[in-house]
C-alpha cells in the first residue's frame, strides 16, 4: 500500500494534502484507481468508524489526483463523499494551482449541479475568486449566494451593507428574478429595513447600484409568470418599496391589465389599484378600463369584485361619455354565480343607463339581463326593458350526476412475472381495494401453481423491500410485534411476501394463527382484527397447505361476490380435495350478494346440493333474511354526535373469533387515546369488508369523520364515497359521517363529502330531512362551521342537484334562523348569509315554493347585511308567484 493510500484510510487529512502539494501531476494521476477502489469499499458501510475517518481525506485526494475537470466537479459533489467531506478552504487550495480555463470549467460544472447537490457556495465562489471566471448565475449559485449573505450576519452591518460590497451584485441581483421559487429565501425578515431583501433591493435602486428600469420591469415579468405564494408576496412588497411613478405605471398598462386578470389575489388587487388611480385621472382609455372589468368581474374574489364596480361607478359619475363602453363591461357580471355580485351590478346600470342614447347598448343590456336569477330579472324588465323570462312547460328537472357503476375486477395475472409487476406497483402506490384484491389473489394462486417460479419473478420487488435483511430473526419479530403487521393494505402483500421469502418463521405464523389479532379494543378495532386475521392464515396456509386461490377475492369493485361465483369456487375446492382457510371462507360470507333474493336463493340451492360443511353454510346463509340494522342511539360527546350499535346476532354464530366482534355492541368510548388506525387507505378496505352493511362500517368511523370538523384534521373524507358506493340501508351513522364531510376544514375532504352525498342522492338512498336536520344540530353545537357548509352546499348546487341541495338546506336552515330570531345565539353564525344565498338560488332554479319556520323574522331585522338580503331574497324565491 502506498504512502497516501495510509494516510488517507488513516483520515490524517493534512498529511495527504502536504504530500499531494509535493506531487507532479502523473504522481497524482497514478493514485487515483486506488482511491476509487477505497471509495467502493467504503460505500458498502459508510457509516462505520473506519469509513467516517477515511472519507474527509478521501474526498480531498481524489479531487486533486483527477485531470478531468467533469471527473472532479462528480467527486467533489458525490452523495457519499459531500456529508463527510473536507471545507471547501481545504479544496481551494489543493485545486488552487491549476490553470484558470481549468478551474473555471469546474466552476461552472459544480454551479450546474441541481441544489439537491448542495455543493457548498464557499466553494464556488472561492473558485470564481480564483479563476476570474463570469460568476455563475444558476439557481444553485444564487441560491448559495443568499444563504450566504443571509447566514453572514456575524461580520456585522446590515444586508444591506453586505450587498453594497458584492463585486457581482448586478448579475446576481438579475439572476434572483429567474430563479425559481425563491422567494421563500427572501422573504424574512418580514419588513422593509436594510437588513430585508426588499429594502435592501430597493435602496441599491435608489442609490444606482442597481439600474431602476431594470428592476421594475423584472419585478413586473415574475408577477406575470405567477409562481409560489412566498414568490408572489416577495416581488409584489419590492414593486411596492420602488414606489413606482406615474409614468412608470402608466408605461406598463397591458402588464397590469394581465395581472388583474389573472394573477393572485393580492396581485391582483395591487394592479387593480394601480389601473383604478389611472381611471380616476383619466389617464387609462375606456376600452381598457371595459376589458379589465370584463375579466375582474368573473373573478371569485369578492373584495376585487366590489372594488371594481365602485371603481367602475366613480369612472361613470366622472364621464358620463364612457356609458356606452362600461355599461356593457357591467353587465357581464349579471351571469356572476353570487347573487349579490348581479345585484350591485344591475343598480350600477340602473343608475347610469340614462347616459346611454335610446338605442345604443340598450339591447345588450337586456339581452344580458337573462342571465339575472328571477327576483332581479323581473326588475329588470322595467328598469332595461328585458324580456320576462317565459314559464318552463315541463317544470324544473334535477340534473344529478349519474352514480359510478362498480367494475368487475379482471382475472388474475397470469403469469409470474405479470403478477410480480402488479405487486410492485401495488406497493409502490396505494391499489385500492381492486389491486390489493387481485394482488392478494394472485399470490395465492402463482404459490400454489409453482412457488419457485414466483419468487424468481419476485426477485427484483422483493430486494427493496425492508424486511428482506439477512438476519431473518429481526424480520420475524418486526411482523411478530405487539402492533402487528397489516396496519394498511401494502402491509398485507409485504406479509405473503415475506412469507414467501422464508423471513418470517413456521412458529410466528402459527403463533400468530391461534392467538389471534393483538389490535386493541378501539372503536375501529373489529374491523381491522376482521381484515388482519384473514392475511395471517392465508401467510400460514402458504408455508404449511397452500391454498388452490381465495374464495373471498370479491366480484365487484365495492367488495361484493357474486353467490353463483362463490358457489363455482367451493366446487373446485371440493373436486380438488383442498381445505378451506376458516377466515378466508368468513370474508366471502361478508361479500357475498344477499339482497338479490332470486339470485341467492337459485345459488342457495346449488351450495346445498355440493354436500359439503361450506357448501351447507353458505346455503343457509343466503336463505336467511337480511337481518335490519341493529339498535342504534345518538350520543353527544362535546360539540359532536355519535352513534352507538347494539348487537348483530348474525354476525356472532358459526364465525371465526376474530369475526365476532362486528357483531358486538359498539360504544362510542371504545375510542382510545392509543388508537393506531390512523392510516387513510385502510378505511376503503373496511368498506369492502362489509360490502352490504355500511351502517356498521360508517359507525365505527363516525369519531374519524368528526375529527374532520371539530379537529381540523385531513383524509378521513376519503372512506364517505366508498360507503355512498356500499350496499345497505343508509342510516344514522352515514347520514351524520356525510354531515361531518361536508363540514369539514380542507376542501379535498369537502369535495369527497359532496361525492358521496351525489351518489346517495343518484342512488335516491339519500335521506334528505334527515341530513338537513343533523346539519343543523351540528352547526348549532359548533361542530360544523356555517361558512364550509354553505362552501360545500353551493359545489353541489353546481352539478346540477339544486333541489337535492334545497331538500337539505329547508330542514338546516330553521334551526339556525329560529337560534337567530329568539336570541339562542349570542350574534348570527358566521358565514349563514353565504348558506341563506346558496339556499336561495336553489329555490329559484328549481321553483321550490312554500313556507320557511323563522324565514320571516329575519328578513324583518333591520340593516343591509348580507344575511338580512339573502333572507329577503330567499322568502321572495318561495312566494307562491314571482312576477314575470
Amino acid at each position: 500500500m502506498s504512502a497516501l493510500m495510509e494516510l488517507v484510510r488513516a483520515g490524517r487529512t493534512a498529511e495527504v494534502v502536504s504530500l499531494l502539494d509535493g506531487m507532479t501531476d502523473a504522481e497524482r494521476r497514478s493514485h487515483f484507481t486506488e482511491l476509487k477502489v477505497l471509495r467502493k469499499e467504503l460505500r458498502a458501510a459508510p457509516w462505520e468508524s473506519d469509513a467516517r475517518r477515511a472519507y474527509p481525506a478521501l474526498h480531498v485526494a481524489g479531487a486533486a489526483c483527477q485531470t478531468g475537470a467533469a471527473g472532479v466537479a462528480s467527486w467533489v459533489s458525490a452523495a457519499d463523499l459531500r456529508w463527510s467531506g473536507v471545507s471547501p478552504g481545504v479544496l481551494l487550495h489543493i485545486l488552487g494551482d491549476r490553470e484558470t480555463d481549468w478551474l473555471a470549467d469546474v466552476t461552472h460544472r459544480l454551479a450546474q449541479r441541481p441544489v439537491t447537490a448542495w455543493v457548498p457556495y464557499e466553494l464556488m465562489a472561492g473558485l470564481v475568486r480564483l479563476c476570474g471566471c463570469p460568476v455563475p448565475t444558476t439557481d444553485a449559485y444564487v441560491r448559495g449566494w443568499v444563504d450566504h449573505l443571509r447566514g453572514s450576519w456575524q461580520r456585522g452591518g446590515t444586508l444591506l451593507d453586505r450587498l453594497r460590497q458584492d463585486p457581482h451584485l448586478r448579475e446576481l441581483a438579475a439572476a434572483l428574478f429567474e430563479t425559481g421559487d425563491i422567494g421563500s429565501r427572501l422573504q424574512w425578515p418580514n419588513h422593509d429595513g436594510p437588513d430585508s431583501w426588499t429594502g435592501a433591493l430597493a435602496q441599491l435602486t435608489v442609490e444606482g447600484a442597481l439600474d431602476r428600469g431594470v428592476t421594475v420591469d423584472a419585478c413586473v415579468a415574475r408577477l406575470l409568470r405567477s409562481g409560489t405564494a412566498a414568490d408572489q408576496r416577495v416581488f409584489l412588497r419590492l414593486l411596492k418599496c420602488l414606489g413606482l411613478t406615474r409614468d412608470e405605471e402608466r408605461e406598463r398598462t397591458a402588464d397590469w391589465l394581465a395581472l388583474a386578470s389573472d394573477a393572485t389575489s393580492t396581485v391582483a388587487s395591487y394592479a387593480q389599484s394601480v389601473l383604478g388611480g389611472l381611471a380616476l385621472d383619466g389617464e387609462l382609455a375606456p376600452h381598457h378600463l371595459a376589458e379589465m372589468s370584463e375579466a375582474v368581474l368573473f373573478r371569485t374574489e369578492k373584495k376585487l369584485v366590489r372594488a371594481q364596480l365602485v371603481l367602475l361607478g366613480k369612472v361613470l359619475a366622472r364621464d358620463a361619455s364612457a356609458a356606452g363602453e362600461l355599461l356593457p363591461a357591467i353587465a357581464r357580471a349579471f351571469g356572476h354565480e353570487d347573487a349579490e355580485v348581479q345585484e350591485r351590478a344591475l343598480k350600477l346600470v340602473e343608475r347610469h343607463v340614462k347616459k346611454l342614447g335610446p338605442v345604443q347598448a340598450r339591447a345588450e343590456l337586456a339581452m344580458a339581463a337573462e342571465q339575472l336569477i328571477p327576483g332581479l330579472r323581473a326588475r329588470a324588465v322595467g328598469t332595461l326593458g328585458a324580456p320576462p323570462a317565459d314559464p318552463d312547460p315541463l317544470g324544473y328537472e334535477e340534473l344529478l350526476p349519474p352514480a359510478p357503476q362498480p367494475t368487475r375486477l379482471a382475472p388474475a395475472a397470469a403469469s409470474a412475472v405479470e403478477l410480480a409487476e402488479e405487486v410492485g406497483a401495488a406497493l409502490a402506490s396505494e391499489p385500492g381495494v381492486t389491486g390489493f384484491e387481485r394482488a392478494l389473489d394472485g399470490l395465492v394462486r402463482h404459490a400454489y401453481k409453482d412457488r419457485d417460479a414466483l419468487l424468481a419473478a419476485l426477485e427484483p420487488v422483493i430486494t427493496r423491500r425492508w424486511w428482506d435483511s439477512a438476519d431473518r430473526a429481526v424480520s420475524g419479530d418486526r411482523f411478530a410485534g405487539s402492533y402487528g403487521a397489516v396496519s394498511h393494505a401494502a402491509d398485507g402483500l409485504d406479509l405473503l411476501l415475506a412469507t414467501l421469502r422464508g423471513r418470517i418463521p413456521t412458529a410466528t405464523l402459527h403463533a400468530r394463527v391461534q392467538r389471534g389479532s393483538t389490535s386493541r379494543d378501539c372503536v375501529h378495532g373489529a374491523l381491522f382484527r376482521a381484515f388482519e386475521c384473514r392475511l395471517w392464515e392465508v401467510a400460514h396456509r402458504m408455508r404449511t397447505d397452500p391454498l388452490p386461490f381465495l374464495l373471498s377475492t370479491p366480484t365487484w369493485s365495492t367488495g361484493l361476490l357474486e353467490p353463483a361465483e362463490l358457489v363455482e369456487r367451493l366446487d373446485t375446492y371440493r373436486r380438488l380435495g383442498a381445505r378451506v382457510a376458516a377466515t378466508d371462507f368468513a370474508q366471502a360470507l361478508l361479500r357475498v350478494r344477499r339482497a338479490d333474493r332470486e339470485a341467492a336463493e337459485s345459488a342457495a340451492r346449488r351450495a346445498a346440493a355440493l354436500g359439503t360443511q361450506e357448501g351447507t353454510r353458505l346455503a343457509a346463509w343466503l336463505t336467511s333474511e337480511v337481518p335490519a340494522l341493529p339498535t342504534a342511539r345518538r350520543r353527544t360527546s362535546g360539540p359532536r354526535v355519535l352513534v352507538e350499535l347494539g348487537e348483530v346476532l348474525d354476525l356472532q354464530n358459526d364465525f371465526p373469533a376474530e369475526f365476532r366482534p362486528l357483531g358486538n355492541p359498539m360504544s362510542v368510548f371504545q375510542k382510545r387515546a392509543w388508537c393506531y388506525h390512523w392510516d387513510d387507505d385502510i378505511r376503503q378496505h373496511w368498506s369492502a369488508l362489509l360490502p352490504e352493511r355500511r351502517e356498521l362500517v360508517a359507525a365505527r368511523l363516525l369519531q374519524d369523520l368528526s375529527d374532520l370538523a371539530v379537529d381540523d384534521a385531513q383524509g378521513a373524507a376519503a372512506a364517505l364515497p366508498p360507503l355512498a358506493e356500499s350496499g345497505g340501508e343508509a342510516g344514522e351513522a352515514v347520514h351524520l359521517g356525510l354531515a361531518y364531510g361536508l363540514g369539514a376544514r380542507h376542501e379535498e375532504d369537502r369535495l369527497a363529502a359532496v361525492d358521496a352525498l351525489l351518489v346517495l342522492a343518484a342512488r335516491g338512498q339519500l335521506d334528505a330531512a334527515r341530513l338537513g336536520a343533523d346539519l343543523g344540530q351540528l352547526v348549532q353545537s359548533g361542530a360544523v362551521k356555517t361558512q364550509r357548509l354553505a362552501e360545500s352546499a353551493r359545489t353541489a348546487a353546481a352539478t346540477g342537484a339544486n333541489a337535492t341541495i334545497w331538500s337539505v338546506l329547508s330542514r338546516t336552515l330553521p334551526v339556525l334562523l329560529a337560534d337567530l330570531t329568539t336570541g339562542g345565539a349570542a350574534a348570527p353564525a358566521r358565514g349563514l348569509g353565504e348558506l341563506l344565498a346558496v339556499a336561495a338560488e336553489c329555490a329559484e332554479r328549481s321553483g321550490a315554493r312554500g313556507d320557511l319556520p323563522h324565514l320571516a323574522q329575519a328578513t324583518a331585522r333591520r340593516g343591509s347585511s348580507r344575511l338580512v338580503t339573502q333572507a329577503r331574497r330567499l322568502r321572495n324565491a318561495l312566494v307562491e308567484e314571482v312576477a314575470a
